[in-house]
């Protein structure tokens, strides 16, 4: 007769495999502070007990139906700790004795074989690498776990969650508080893009609008380029209703005006402006020598 595997063991596993499949196709990974998890985790734990009962009641009566000696060597096989017997399996070396037992009535040239048992740590990777192999492949078919594409999603919409938070409390950006950063500028280039660039062309170069990289304007409202940028988006060109007041409209932020604004004074003051030979509209309006200073 065999002896059991320790309820422990079962208790770990099964706490293991729950883990990785709530990992693997639950939506949010707070789910340890889910009650059904929990709740889960406790009928799970409650039913192995059962089962480990159960096992016991089984174990009793086949352990009465033994001889002496049997029992003798049960108890002995029972007394040696669970995984002191899984480290034997692995690394304890046969004697002389026990090698003629599992020989193998073959060899060649004074080579033989052993019919050893392979030993029950590899035996307990190789189920768990095969069950591992089903539950994702099951999860990666049916579900977005593991897609790079579902990732970059969920990672962005919290990300832009945390950003509207934010946005919630932190104070907000006006003409007097606005202020140059190099580091809006990648950011303002993709808002020109979104908002801009239909009226104002590819990097501002014009089109419908006047292009915004030469030293010409319509409309001087401000003593410094990037001030008149933002007073230009808060409350549009009073010689154009195309130019619509983006900032009073609700339409962009005084934040996101603040990137554009960088993104414009770095293309008009840090960069070459593009003529019209590149394909840049003809200046419009007046030659303009602004302040020093983006602020």
């Amino acid at each position: 007769m065999k002896t059991r595997t320790p309820i422990s063991v079962y208790i770990i596993v099964t706490i293991g495999l729950t883990i990785m499949a709530f990992e693997m196709f639950a939506h949010d990974s707070g789910y340890f502070s889910s009650p059904f998890f929990w709740g889960l985790m406790l009928i799970a734990i409650i039913l192995l007990l059962i089962m480990n009962s159960i096992g016991d009641l089984i174990e009793n009566q086949n352990f009465s139906r033994l001889s002496d000696e049997e029992k003798a060597l049960y108890i002995k096989e029972k007394s040696t700790p669970y995984f002191q017997k899984l480290w034997n399996s692995a690394f304890k070396k046969q004697s002389a004795t026990e090698e003629k037992d599992i020989l193998i009535d073959h060899g060649f040239d004074g080579i033989t074989e052993l019919d050893n048992a392979l030993p029950k740590w590899w035996i307990g990777l190789f189920w768990f690498g095969c069950i591992f192999c089903a539950v994702y492949l099951t999860a990666f078919s049916f579900t977005e776990y593991a897609h790079p594409e579902a990732e970059l999603n969920h990672e962005t919409k919290t990300m832009l969650a945390s950003i509207a938070e934010y946005e919630k409390t932190a104070p907000q950006i006006n003409l007097e508080s606005a202020k140059y950063s190099a580091d809006n500028v990648t950011e303002g280039q993709e808002l020109f893009k979104t908002n801009c660039a239909t009226c104002h062309g590819e990097g501002a170069k014009g089109g419908i609008g006047p292009n915004l990289t030469d030293k010409y304007w319509i409309n001087v409202k401000e003593k410094s380029l990037f001030k008149n940028v933002f007073w230009m988006l808060e409350n549009g060109s009073p010689n154009n209703p195309t130019m619509r007041p983006l900032i009073k409209e609700g339409t962009i932020t005084g934040r996101d005006a603040e990137k554009i604004a960088a993104y414009i004074y770095h293309i008009n003051q840090e960069t070459a402006s593009i003529t019209p030979a590149q394909g840049g509209a003809a200046p419009q309006g007046q030659e303009v020598q602004w302040e020093n200073g983006n602020d």
